[in-house]
């Protein structure tokens, strides 16, 4: 395993060896062990019978998608020991007053109710838009600050996971058009969603990256079966056109089908501006006066 970040006070090599057995970071150019025993960070094992090829785990990771992130305790009404004994008089009611106790003991219900609720609507995004648990985690995250700083209450929980689930998908460079959002959980329109995601960027602080509509060019151009010189010359069109200022501000989704259809152009592809908007789940007329930016954007240019 390589590891960066240390250098070598032999040779000066910033490249090192850590060896997860022995905890020794190493170098490999001159041998000089760095550090004898690091700290291992990777999950704990443990094999009862000394055999590296049948570890088990001790517990399952921590996950945030859990509402008490997999930390919980179940306290099961038996009637049986571990060892199938019954158990006395007294041993049950002790479990019992265990078990009351523990199920009083939660100090939000509301809150873990909500939680879950959230999580059933952050799972169904996840199947429909087939999102990564890296995004799923972000976006429960991200919900979770919602939830801490009162911007749930009043509103439906599901727009505001859904909220959450954008600007995920967009603080991960891997945005979802709002269309894609609405079409994978049709309870949530477009405009609800929008609405939560200007409320969580204003609350939040949300360091959100611009979205980049060259993000967009393969999923239109494959519904198209435009070819990979198109694809280029729509890059290079949205390239220029970002260099003139003339994509800021715009649907990202809307200026990828404009220099897509420039492109056509271009390349003598014989697409129409319905079949672009088709594909790409926007009006004809967004296609056209995007077209049209860009164009004057770039001859602009030209003539200059």
């Amino acid at each position: 395993m390589w590891r960066e970040g240390m250098i070598c006070p032999e040779c000066g090599n910033d490249v090192l060896v850590h060896d997860p057995r022995t905890g020794e970071v190493s170098c490999p150019s001159c041998g000089y062990v760095v550090q004898e025993r690091d700290v291992d960070r990777g999950p704990e094992w443990r094999s009862l019978d000394d055999e590296e090829e049948s570890r088990s785990r001790v517990g399952a990771p921590l996950s945030i998608m859990y509402r008490d992130h997999g930390l919980s305790t179940v306290i099961d009404r038996i009637d049986e020991d571990a060892s199938g004994r019954r158990l006395s008089k007294e041993a049950r009611e002790k479990l019992l007053r265990l078990k009351k106790l523990d199920a009083t003991s939660q100090v939000n219900a509301s809150e873990a109710r909500n939680l879950q609720q959230a999580v059933n609507i952050l799972q169904i995004y996840v199947d429909k838009l087939h999102l990564s648990q890296a995004i799923a985690e972000k976006a429960m995250l991200i919900y979770r600050k919602a939830l801490r700083a009162g911007l749930v209450r009043g509103r439906s929980i599901r727009s505001i996971m859904a909220a959450a689930v954008y600007a995920a998908c967009r603080a991960m460079n891997a945005p979802r058009d709002l269309r894609e959002l609405e079409k994978a959980y049709p309870v949530v329109k477009r405009k609800t969603i929008a609405q939560g995601y200007r409320l969580l960027l204003k609350h939040l602080d949300l360091k959100v990256p611009v979205a980049d509509p060259s993000i967009y060019l393969k999923k239109i151009a494959s519904k198209v079966n435009l070819d990979q010189k198109t694809i280029q010359e729509a890059h290079r069109i949205l390239e220029e056109a970002a260099k003139k200022g003339a994509t800021v501000g715009k649907d990202p989704v809307g200026i990828a089908a404009a220099a897509l259809y420039m492109a056509c152009q271009e390349t003598t592809q014989n697409i129409t501006q319905k079949d672009i908007a088709r594909a790409a789940g926007v009006t004809e007329v967004t296609v056209r006066n995007r077209f049209k930016g860009l164009k004057e954007a770039l001859e602009g240019k030209a003539a200059a």
